[in-house]
Parts: C-alpha cells; structure tokens; sequence
C-alpha cells in the first residue's frame, strides 16, 4: 500500500512526506477495532508525531487523512480534499483488491462471524458512516 501511495503521490505531485506517513499511520488504530471509534486512529497518530516532534501542520493533515481514508460505506461520499489524502485513499483501496486484500476480508469476516457468500442476503447500500458502522456486516 505504502509503495503505491508513493507512486500516485509522485504522479500527482504531492508532498511525498505527508503520504508516507499517513499510508504507514493510516491503520494505527483503526476504528473497526477500537468499538467504532473513528477518532481513535488520528489521536495515537498525534500522539505519536508530537511526541516526535513532528510539525503542528504535518501532523494536523497525516491526521486529517487518517480520518478520512477508510472505507466509510457504500454511497458515503469521501470528505478527503487534498492531493495526499487522494493518493492515500487510492493506494489503500487498491490494496484492497489484491490478494492480500481479499484475504484481509475474510479474516476480518471470520472475526465477526459473517458468512463469506449468501445468496440470501442482499447488498446493502449505506448512506453514512453511522450506518455502515452500526450495520451487522461490519
């Protein structure tokens, strides 16, 4: 993921430091496993950038891409604004599609007991992140 975030980042032309960090950061502490706390990932991010002593600005947007990357739910519109944030973004959800990727879905599904194919069960489209968060498939 990190290598590809690089890759897009050089393309677009966009601050190579702040997409290494946050692609490294982006699954810190991600909300999934910290009780549907979205803000969980920024603030360890934080605290660990400024316990560093990164720059106020840098991490305030490594931060601001964590929030934002993750997969928020079908039909939730992404808030990522910036060219770093985008790269970021894109690299993860091409990372998803790989081998890797796929495998990460069932472990993921494994541990929350969700069958891996029903045919039953119907696509569930999601209109905001409280919906996709709170919905029995996550």
């Amino acid at each position: 993921m990190w290598k590809n975030a690089v890759h897009i980042a050089k393309k677009e032309n966009a601050d190579l430091f702040v997409v290494e960090l946050a692609a490294l950061l982006h699954d810190i502490a991600d909300w999934k496993f910290h009780k549907g706390v979205d803000s969980a990932g920024p603030k360890v991010a934080r605290e660990w950038l400024e316990s560093l002593g990164a720059d106020g600005q840098i991490i305030s947007h490594v931060c601001e891409i964590i929030k934002e990357v993750s997969f928020k739910g079908a039909e939730v519109k992404s808030k990522i604004r910036t060219k770093e944030g985008m790269a970021v973004q894109d690299a993860d959800r091409l990372d998803a599609l790989g081998a890797v990727g796929i495998a990460r879905v069932f472990a993921y599904g494994g541990h929350k007991g969700i069958e891996i194919h029903n045919p039953e069960i119907k696509p569930k489209m999601h209109k905001s992140f409280e919906d996709y968060k709170n919905s029995k498939s996550t």
